[in-house]
């Protein structure tokens, strides 16, 4: 049987095990199975802790719930930097990730700050489609008549994000989907909707890509951010409030800085993959 953690970071919730001294390999249809609210365990993303490959001290490998494997999560790294800087003690740990190398350490009880790197703006590395136009101003056929640009960033993982009046008003569960996958996406997009209230604070709802609607997802609050910055719409530091609660993101020296929380909800044990067996 296989231990793991039930975690998560304002109710972002995810499965994290420990392959560091084990090679795991979960095929697509056992996460999915996992996954399901239902009938599994039930959970956001699948989080694998795997040995570093360069100079971190261990890779962290994120799969969403419906089994495709991910680039980034914000909220997943905080929750595997609080393992890892429980395990070593120290004041500081670095977590690699196919988004990028990430630096965490604590930021009070039950918090840590990572420095989750620097956001990329231009169409290629978002990416979008060759014939996209402006990554900040994107016009979407049959959306822009009713929210306006879309603002695309990369911090890890692909977002648009909508900057609208009221996101309490926004179908969606009916819209998100369809722009997750639309061609101007060839990855697929997270996709949001924020309201910058004031200079300092911005709400946000999330569909994000391959899981839906979620309580909060850490790297939309990041492009929130650093969108929000650099259209003028708010400052270089903000609290980005998502249904499940707030995130403190700072892009002043033009890195993203993320605090927030993180929990352990429980812990209990997997049957071994298939290819394990």
């Amino acid at each position: 049987m296989i231990p793991f953690r039930k975690m998560n970071g304002l109710g972002n919730d995810f499965v994290v095990v420990d392959a560091r001294r084990q090679r795991l390999d979960f095929k697509q249809n056992e996460i999915r199975a996992l996954a399901n609210r239902e009938t599994g365990i039930g959970f956001d993303q699948f989080i694998i802790i795997a040995p570093p490959e360069h100079n971190g001290d261990a890779l962290m490998r994120i799969f969403n719930a419906d089994g495709g494997e991910v680039e980034a999560c914000g909220n997943a790294a905080r929750c595997v930097a609080a393992v890892l800087l429980d395990e070593s003690g120290r004041g500081e740990t670095t977590i690699e990730s196919a988004g990028g190398l990430m630096t965490a350490r604590p930021a009070g009880p039950g918090r840590t700050a990572i420095d989750m790197g620097l956001p990329r703006f231009d169409g290629a590395s978002i990416p979008l489609s060759a014939d996209a136009g402006n990554p900040q101003r994107l016009m979407i056929e049959g959306f822009a008549d009713r929210y306006g640009p879309a603002a695309c960033v990369n911090v890890g993982n692909p977002h648009a994000v909508f900057f609208v009046a009221d996101v309490g008003s926004i179908p969606l569960r009916e819209d998100g989907p369809i722009l997750e996958t639309h061609p101007l996406f060839p990855e697929r997009a997270n996709i949001t909707f924020a309201e910058a209230l004031d200079r300092e604070h911005v709400v946000a709802r999330v569909w994000e890509r391959g899981v839906g609607p979620t309580r909060a997802c850490g790297t939309a609050a990041c492009a929130v951010a650093a969108l929000s910055a650099k259209l003028g719409l708010t400052g270089t530091a903000v609290e980005v409030m998502l249904p499940g609660g707030p995130l403190l993101i700072d892009v002043t020296s033009g890195r993203i800085l993320m605090e927030g929380p993180y929990a352990l909800d429980y812990e209990g044990t997997l049957p071994e993959p298939e290819r394990a067996r």
